[in-house]
């Protein structure tokens, strides 16, 4: 397999900076990476996963500092999943690259019931899987390709059907302590990667390879989402920033916010304070 060819197009030119500035950005604000860092690039095939490998290694050549990357896949052992693509593309990238085989596909259909949703399972086993050889590699950072539009979507499934005010975060420290996530696309709108991710003619691994089922709640989410931007064009971005700008003191988690203390913390005028002296003399 020939590597890429980079397009020259002025709107490619524009957009591959744009996402540039954008993933550079969130690096910067979030302290992503730092010197000396191996950073854990998971690749799955699709769209998201070859746009974070190939601006980040884009990033890597011009950045003041100096890590490593390491691109991963997981080999799930789903039917038909072509195992020959990534492994051919890492090399005419000149990347370095780990395929890890282990047959979580099994082990979920095993236990999920026909028709029932898979993805949650799934995810789990990968992400153990992913921690382990994070460990193995000596890897300091394990960057993700969740783009912006998934942290959007994963707030309202959180809303909507977990009670929790809750998103991804583009930092992340496991809860075992052992590992840091990081997600660099978190300023990405889906619809640049996916318009960045046909420029490059990367080779596509399909995510339908496990039937995975069409109405997902996650979908659910999306197409509402893309609703709301096409009637209010700029409201995803709106919705992003407002993760950005939190005020616990306006919610009603007392666990964030010291409610029972406002009593103490009130400040009382003078007329105030001799109205109050007066009533307890009455």
């Amino acid at each position: 397999m020939a590597a890429p060819q980079q397009p020259t197009s002025n709107s490619f030119k524009k957009l591959q900076g744009f996402l540039r500035s954008r993933m550079g950005q969130a690096i910067a604000d979030y302290a992503m990476i730092g010197e000396g860092d191996r950073v854990m690039v998971c690749v799955s095939g699709g769209k998201d996963s070859h746009t974070l490998l190939d601006i980040l290694r884009h990033l890597q050549r011009s950045a003041p500092i100096h890590f490593d990357i390491l691109a991963v896949n997981l080999d799930q052992k789903q039917p038909g999943f072509p195992a020959h693509v990534l492994p051919e593309y890492f090399e005419a990238i000149g990347v370095p690259y780990r395929i890890v085989e282990q047959d979580t596909y099994s082990t979920v259909k095993r236990v999920i019931p026909e028709g029932k949703t898979m993805c949650g399972l799934c995810s789990r086993l990968r992400r153990g899987v992913l921690y382990r050889v994070a460990a193995e590699e000596g890897a300091t950072k394990i960057a993700l390709g969740h783009h912006r539009d998934d942290m959007i979507e994963t707030l309202f499934l959180n809303m909507f059907h977990g009670g929790r005010l809750k998103a991804m975060p583009p930092k992340l420290l496991t809860d075992d302590h052992r590992h840091i996530v990081i997600r660099p696309l978190a300023y990405c709108p889906e619809a640049d990667i996916a318009r960045y991710a046909r420029y490059r003619e990367f080779p596509i691994i399909p995510c339908t390879l496990c039937g995975s089922q069409a109405n997902l709640q996650r979908a659910q989410i999306k197409e509402m989402l893309q609703t709301w931007e096409k009637q209010w064009p700029g409201r995803t971005e709106t919705l992003f920033r407002s993760l950005q700008n939190v005020a616990p003191s306006q919610l009603a988690d007392p666990t964030l916010f010291d409610f029972s203390g406002l009593e103490s913390a009130r400040t009382v005028s003078t007329d105030e304070a001799d109205a109050e002296e007066i009533g307890r003399d009455l």
